[in-house]
């Protein structure tokens, strides 16, 4: 880092700045939150000696919204209404990284390469997540500015990424959702049958990357072919001068089967993947985001039939500790009844004259006489020899070789423990 001298060898110097750069501890860092810390370096290079009046960092952050008119066409020859236009700010921080001392005014820096360390911490109360839409912003930023005298102040600036986490393992967010509507298809006397919808999902809230399992049972009752689908919608509500806007908008589906008339289709779990978005944003007060899951119907003819199931998309995942407890203890308790059933030891096999007498035996093997021409070769028809040994007794185990070899086996034997 350079020297610093008085500011009596400043004056009248202006100096040139080569470059002035803002970088944070920790560039991988995708995002903060609230009551973290941030912290990084301002990195300042000359080529010759600089005077400054003040080096500070800007933190800021606000939500705004706003449409119509530009400001300069605010008032017309016809009288025309001034834009809307809202603003909240959830940042403000300002810190001093090198200012004269005392009874001076201004500060030299020397050429070369100068770094200035910042830290600060964001606020403890929750902040809203970062986001950029059609009528509105909620952005956040940090802001080194270098004045001068003499020259004007230069800044550089970088955006801060921030996100208010919504986790999706709270009680309201795994409650399944579900719901049932019902459409008659025709018009006035002439209708031909109702097409009937019901759609569930086993919880409320989801995370970016994850996929929803769909269950719905669609009944067409009418006479026409019909098509069952479903998609994810990002509604963006926009307040401003006690106006709103919103803008809807697609950003995933997925198709069914055709449905003839008469016929029945049942989702069981059909998967639908969210694509990478932005988290729900309920916690602002002129701009929300909000998610929701339609399943619907196209009906050729007739207006189609849609159940909305509202939905969350949040930051934590889900740990699956809700649904895998109840599970295991269903499973402890379903396989209980074996306890009920074996025996303590279990019993010896019955002895094979027990089950099959000698008279029985002889019955059942009929006699099949060797052909002359088979040479002394068992040439019996298949269903003779299954019938022949159908009663035979297993060959009795015996530890000694009855037809022991005269050759000695040296093959090497292992064992893989």
């Amino acid at each position: 880092m350079g020297g610093e001298a008085g500011s009596t060898a400043a004056l009248g110097s202006e100096g040139r700045v080569k470059s002035l750069g803002l970088v944070f501890e920790d560039e991988r860092k995708g995002c903060y939150s609230s009551g973290e810390t941030v912290a990084g370096h301002v990195l300042l290079e000359a080529t010759e000696p600089v005077a400054l009046s003040a080096l500070r960092l800007e933190a800021q952050g606000r939500a705004t919204a706003a449409w119509g008119p530009s400001a300069s066409a605010r008032i017309s020859a016809s009288g025309a209404a001034s834009p809307a236009a809202s603003e909240v700010e959830y940042l403000n921080v300002r810190l001093s990284l090198r200012e004269p001392p005392a009874g001076e005014a201004i500060i030299l820096l020397q050429p070369g390469k100068h770094e200035f360390p910042f830290r600060f911490q964001l606020p403890s109360e929750p902040l809203v997540t970062s986001f950029t839409g059609k009528y509105g912003s909620i952005q956040y930023c940090v802001k080194a500015v270098l004045e001068r005298p003499k020259v004007p102040d230069q800044s550089v600036k970088r955006e801060l990424q921030v996100v208010s986490h919504v986790d999706v393992n709270t009680p309201a967010l795994l409650t399944p959702v579900l719901k049932t509507q019902e459409k008659m298809v025709g018009c006035w006397f002439f209708t031909s049958g109702p097409v009937s919808l019901s759609a569930k999902i086993e919880r409320k809230g989801y995370c970016n990357g994850e996929a929803i399992p769909i269950y719905a049972e669609i009944e067409n009752c009418s006479s026409r072919l019909i098509v069952p689908k479903a998609a994810i919608f990002q509604t963006q509500t926009y307040l401003a001068s006690g106006k709103t806007k919103t803008v809807r908008h697609m950003v995933a589906n997925v198709r069914g089967n055709h449905i003839a008339s008469g016929s029945t289709d049942t989702w069981n779990g059909k998967t639908l993947k969210i694509p990478p978005v932005t988290p729900s944003i309920l916690d602002c007060c002129i701009i929300r985001v909000d998610y929701s899951l339609a399943v619907y119907i196209h009906i050729p003819g007739a207006k189609k039939l849609m159940l909305e199931l509202p939905l969350v998309i949040g930051t934590i995942p889900y740990n699956g500790f809700g649904s895998r407890n109840p599970s295991a203890s269903q499973f402890s308790m379903d396989m209980s009844w074996l306890t009920l059933t074996l025996p303590e030891q279990p019993e010896a096999p019955p002895n094979y004259a027990d089950v099959v007498s000698e008279e029985e035996f002889s019955r059942h093997v009929p006699p099949y006489p060797q052909p002359p021409d088979c040479e002394g070769e068992v040439c019996y028809p298949m269903f003779a020899c299954i019938q022949e040994f159908r009663f035979q007794p297993p060959p009795l185990y015996s530890e000694v070789d009855p037809h022991p070899s005269d050759v000695e086996d040296t093959q090497p034997v292992s064992f893989i423990l």
